[in-house]
């Protein structure tokens, strides 16, 4: 049989390489600028090798047509090992925000050997009923419906969607910056080429067997925003609760985010995650 390509798999690097590194994976339709360059530098500004890339189908990676995704989400986990075996890193602290989160668990338990600590963020639990926990906010899935008539290759329809989105995401301590928010979509937007082929996400398979948070071996951090929208703050707990030993940071008034009034608080937490572990 023979075997398929490599996928092209986009990153890139803040810090020095000899630091402990640490893995960002972004979420569901979003690019490595999701994570912000100035809270990378901070993260590397306190001795952390800082690794970010662009998903399939976003930023400046392998895209496929939109709709007809040729790849499973079991192979998104994969694509993360990708990137630290590109930057010969042989053990990670891993951080995944929001679909990343859940990539993040998965890298942690199918490849135990490769992940020093885990962080989640923004995220639920795998392999845990959460059949009772309240769910995605009725105001944000009429916003969400709203998606299915967007024409993904129209920039004004999109920037002015995303936008929405973003003030739908938002802290309800902080105030929106909506010039802030709708420039990094620009940014993400035009760097891209388009959004289509980004919607692939929410058509992935997962590809994989089933895996139980239970079963974690790396200390995990949970850091979860109070009034999240999409995961409200019980998935949260109860992914902390089900890792013993696990730390959980509440953002009060956090939504489904990274609001740089939140970074100080966020940037502290994950920098000193295990810090007396090196990789």
């Amino acid at each position: 049989m023979t075997a398929l390509p490599r996928p092209e798999i986009v990153s890139e690097t803040f810090g020095d390489p000899a630091d402990p590194a640490i893995l960002l994976v972004m979420g569901a339709m979003a690019s490595m600028l999701w994570w912000p360059e100035a809270f990378c530098r901070q993260l590397a500004g306190r001795g952390r090798f800082v690794i970010r890339y662009d998903n399939r189908d976003t930023g400046l990676s392998i895209k496929y047509t939109p709709g007809a995704p040729a790849y499973t989400f079991e192979d998104m986990v994969d694509d993360a090992i990708r990137v630290l075996d590109d930057h010969n890193i042989q053990k990670a602290h891993v951080a995944g925000m929001s679909m990343g989160g859940m990539i993040a668990q998965i890298v942690a338990l199918k490849y135990p050997t490769r992940v020093c600590a885990l962080t989640v963020i923004s995220s639920s639990p795998l392999g845990i009923d959460t059949s009772g926990l309240p769910g995605t906010s009725q105001a944000y899935k009429e916003h969400s419906a709203d998606g299915a008539a967007v024409d993904w290759s129209n920039r004004d329809q999109v920037l002015g969607y995303m936008v929405k989105d973003a003030r739908a995401l938002a802290s309800t301590l902080h105030p929106f910056d909506e010039k802030r928010a709708r420039a990094a979509i620009e940014e993400d937007y035009d760097r891209s080429g388009s959004f289509g082929s980004a919607t692939n996400h929410f058509l992935l398979k997962g590809g994989g067997p089933e895996r139980r948070i239970k079963d974690l071996t790396a200390p995990l951090l949970v850091i979860h925003g109070a009034t999240d929208p999409i995961f409200p703050i019980e998935h949260g707990e109860a992914l902390a609760g089900a890792v013993p030993g696990a730390g959980l940071v509440r953002i009060e008034g956090g939504g489904h985010e990274l609001h740089r009034n939140d970074w100080p608080q966020i940037v502290e937490a994950i920098a000193t995650h295990l810090t007396e572990r090196r990789p």
